[in-house]
């Protein structure tokens, strides 16, 4: 099954889009256009959808908010057929350039990978709305950026948000670091909160409040278990997580909710010793 939906954000074109050999799709992505401009470029395995959407919308030029597969899976097909630019920030650019190893189930739900070369964000990003502003995001992962567009109150938010509660995270996920890019954008003024995955028309800025919540309340509890002298696995018992083993064992363990206990203790044991960290083990504000 293919899906290419398109929908409508405050006059923002939104391409939902989804891919799976026999029935729906695991999991859907969007691609954004604003006049010239794409956000994003989704799966490999929607290559000939982006291609379509990249020329009927005469895009010219395209930002990653992350090196993820479903997010530049059809970076290089448009750069080479469309004649369209590509930007990222540094460690994206290093990324894209040589190509970077996907697991058999990355391969599968969202396609190959492709290297480019792909440019530096320039200063100033303009739109016909305004200038779009790069929002350097890491946490889920290094080179996670979100853009800004001030004058619609729109925040093209990647995967920082992706839901209020979240079931599992990849191995590579820093969640101290997650943290620290949440309370950041919510200094930012936007309602509309674009996510690669779930957008929200409205209440963008609660949406990514309830998520730190919910982050910061997990990040509290492991450490003080931790803290107690608990191992990982035995704070992951007595916090009574659900694992979602579908998703652990069909990702061979790239993914799941243990990987969040084990990156919370990481952060910790990183941090500890910074100044700003105080007693109760939560992450440090920033200055």
């Amino acid at each position: 099954m293919r899906i290419c939906q398109q929908k409508m954000f405050a006059g923002i074109q939104g391409f939902k889009l989804g891919w799976a050999p026999l029935g729906p799709p695991l999991m859907t992505v969007y691609c954004y256009v604003l006049g010239d401009l794409m956000i994003d470029t989704g799966q490999a395995h929607m290559r000939r959808e982006a291609l379509q959407i990249s020329s009927a919308c005469q895009v010219k030029r395209v930002f990653l908010t992350h090196h993820h597969e479903d997010h530049s899976g059809n970076a290089a097909a448009l750069k080479k057929y469309g004649q369209v630019r590509v930007f990222g920030q540094a460690v994206t650019r290093s990324k894209m350039a040589g190509g970077f190893p996907i697991l058999p189930y990355q391969k599968y739900v969202w396609g190959r990978t492709e290297p480019l070369e792909v440019e530096l964000f320039p200063e100033v990003i303009e739109t016909s709305w305004g200038n779009l502003v790069p929002v350097s995001t890491p946490g889920h992962a290094k080179d996670h950026t979100a853009f800004l567009l001030p004058e619609r109150g729109v925040l093209f938010s990647g995967d920082l948000y992706l839901a209020d509660t979240i079931k599992y995270f990849r191995v590579d996920e820093d969640v101290g670091t997650q943290i620290e890019s949440l309370r950041k954008v919510l200094t930012l003024e936007f309602d509309i909160l674009l996510c690669s995955h779930f957008p929200k028309r409205e209440n963008g800025k609660l949406r990514i409040h309830k998520k730190l919540l919910f982050l910061e309340d997990l990040y509290g509890a492991v450490i003080r278990l931790w803290r107690q002298g608990q191992p990982a696995k035995v704070i992951f018992r007595n916090l009574n997580l659900k694992e979602d083993y579908f998703t652990k064992y069909f990702c061979f363990g790239n993914v799941s909710l243990f990987n969040g206990v084990k990156s919370i203790i990481r952060h910790y044991e990183t941090r500890r010793d910074m100044p700003g960290q105080d007693s109760s083990g939560s992450t440090p504000h920033p200055a």
